[in-house]
This record gives structure tokens, sequence and C-alpha cells, in this order.
């Protein structure tokens, strides 16, 4: 409890805090690549002033030291241009491209980007000037907070995803409670219905009526069942597919509209497969009130069941305004809808009962616009 109180702004303090210590690593980064740039510039002068001893030197002097110095610059590259524009001397630098006078040019004005030039002078008049770049290593530390900034951008993107698929996580577990807590709460006026139907039985009254309110009763507790397997795996028991797809398409014909014409195809004999009959009565549910949205309530709808060697397909038919190729996946996203009115979660939760639950396929077979759409499910025979 003390934990969720605090949580945000705890969360907020860590953000702080790993906003500090990644900008303190930045600027540490920066102060010791000024550091060492300063470190090159300074070996850049020895060497203007070792090439400056060379020039001024007596022919039998000691230039020991003055050459060790000239010649440890193993790792900048440097030009040496003479007063005249012409090249004296270089290090560091491919000796095939130093010879284009057009690279040579561009080499100039990229070091001067990168360094101020360094003159050599001979008393008091310039005979040269020294163009260093960048050395190796400084050019890859350049990089580094570049890659430190990414390593944090996708270790934050890692972080945000977590706290999002955690809070996801968190609404799920809500929905499920209130699911399950909607379908205990059906659970009492559905008793007492039931009870009044007994009532109207021993009232005489007319039969026809006492079988349709039974049916609604029936398909109360249907929904009150699917409702309270949401968040649990469901258990699957096998079934006659035919039966339990007549059962559903009969509901719901009885109970739209007159203008739509409604037609069923289905083989003979009993198809088992093992289902869960309340989550794929819900299917079906979904695809014919999908079909029957889609026709506005006018139109032939149609489905038929068919059988190959090991699988089962039931296909349903509408002529409606059909559905353009590029959302025939969109469909089944949660959230997805065409219709004014309406959550977009009846195709997602269909196709997670048959994908994930009966470890089948759906999919859109068929579908031109103006004309209707076909839905396909496939299930494997038990």
């Amino acid at each position: 409890m003390i934990f969720t109180k605090y949580s945000n702004t705890l969360r907020w303090v860590i953000i702080i805090a790993s906003f500090a210590i990644v900008s303190l690593i930045l600027w540490k980064t920066y102060e010791f690549f000024q550091h060492f740039k300063e470190e090159e510039r300074t070996k850049m002068e020895n060497w203007s002033f070792a090439q400056t001893d060379i020039i001024n030197s007596e022919p039998n002097a000691n230039l020991d030291l003055t050459l060790k110095i000239l010649s440890s610059n193993k790792t900048t590259p440097m030009l040496v241009i003479n007063e005249d524009g012409s090249l004296s001397s270089y290090n560091n630098i491919n000796e095939k491209k130093i010879s284009d006078s057009l690279y040579l040019k561009k080499l100039i004005v990229k070091f001067e980007q990168e360094n101020k030039p360094i003159p050599v002078k001979l008393d008091d008049s310039i005979v040269g000037t020294i163009y260093y770049g960048n050395s190796e290593l400084l050019n890859k530390l350049k990089y580094y907070p570049l890659a430190l900034l990414l390593i944090v951008f996708l270790f934050g993107a890692v972080v945000f995803f977590f706290y999002r698929s955690n809070k996801n996580a968190t609404q799920n577990k809500l929905w499920s409670g209130m699911a399950k807590e909607t379908a205990h709460q059906i659970g009492t006026p559905l008793s007492s219905l039931i009870g009044w139907t007994e009532i109207l039985k021993s009232e005489n009254t007319n039969p026809d009526y006492i079988v349709e309110i039974e049916k609604d009763i029936d398909r109360l507790q249907t929904i009150t069942e699917r409702f309270s397997k949401i968040g649990s795996v469901p258990t699957l028991e096998v079934a006659d597919i035919v039966k339990e797809t007549i059962d559903s398409y009969d509901y719901l014909k009885a109970r739209s509209s007159n203008l739509i014409d409604f037609d069923i195809i289905i083989p003979k004999g009993k198809i088992l497969v093992n289902l869960n009959k309340q989550l794929y009565s819900w299917c079906i549910e979904n695809l014919v009130k999908n079909a029957i949205d889609a026709m506005k309530g006018r139109g032939k709808l149609t489905v038929e069941i068919s059988q190959l060697e090991n699988t089962i397909m039931i296909c349903v038919t509408d002529t409606g305004k059909g559905i353009s190729k590029k959302n025939f996946n969109k469909i089944f996203e949660p959230g997805f809808t065409t219709k004014k009115r309406g959550w977009g979660l009846g195709l997602s939760l269909t196709k997670r009962i048959i994908e994930d639950f009966h470890d089948g396929k759906i999919k859109v077979s068929h579908s031109e616009i103006g004309k209707g759409t076909t839905f396909q499910i496939t299930l494997k025979r038990a």
C-alpha cells in the first residue's frame, strides 16, 4: 500500500536522478574531450618548436631531442604548408591521396575547421603553417556522447514499455474483475426471471410466449457464463459444431429484421470439435451482428459449414458494404471500427477466442466494396 501511494513520486525521483546522472556523464565526457584536444594542440605546438629548431640549427648541433619530438607523432594527422602554399611535410595521412591537389585543399579546410592552425616561425617571420586534425581516438570519443544518449534512449524505451505493459496488465485484471462481478450481479435477477417463468406456466399463459422467454433466459445465462470466463482459460469439450452453430443462428434469426434473408448450409450428420460452447456462440453472434450492421438491416446472410479431412470451415457471408483490402487485418485489432458507434472489440475478441483458445484461424476470405464480405473460421476436428 505504501509503495502504491508513493509510486508516482518515486517514479519522478528516478526520472530526475537518471537525467542528472546522464547530464553529468555527458558534461564530464565533454570536459575530457576538450582536455584531450588541448593535449594534442600542445603536442603540435611542441612539434612546431622542434621544426623551428631544425631550421635554425647549426650544422654540427645535437638534434637528438628535436628529432625525437618530430618523430613522436604517431596518431595525429598533420600537414606543414610552406608560405608559398606548397606542401613541406605531412604525417599520418595516406601517401597516395596526398598527391592529389584537390584532396589536399579539402584536407586543409577540414583541419582548419577542427583545430586552429599553428604558424612555424623563423626569427619573427612565418615560414610555414601546421594544419592538423583530430586523432582517430579523438574522433571516436566525439561520438561517445551520441552512443551514450542512444543507450539511454533505448533503456528509457524499455522502461516505458515495461511500465505500459504493467499498467495494461493491471487494467486487464480490473476489467476481468468487473466482468466477473457483472456476471455475479446478473445472476440474481436471472434467478428471479426463472421463477416468474414457472409462475407464468401455472397461469395458463400462451406456451409460445413461455418458449421465447425461456430462450431469452438461456441467452442471458450464456452471456453470464461468458462474462464469468473472462480472465481465465476456458475449458474445451467435444461438441457437435453443426448443432452449436444452428442454435446460435436460429436464435439470432428469430430476433433480427424480416428484411434479411437468412440462409444456412450444413453437411449431414455430426461434426465433432473441441469446443467451448459459450465462447463459440459468442463468435457466431459477433460475426452475424457485424454482417447485419454492414447490410444496414437489409440483404442476404449465409452461414455455411464445410469439412475437409481434418479441418472444419465456417463461413459467414453478407451482401453489405464490404471491406477494403488494406483493412483485412486491421479490423481484428482492438479499438478499430468503421462504425459511428461501437468499441471495435467484437472482431478482436472473436479472433482471440478462435485462435488463442481453440487453436483455429479466422480471416476475411473475400470482400468486395459494395457487394459483401465473407469471414472464414477454420477449426480442427476432434
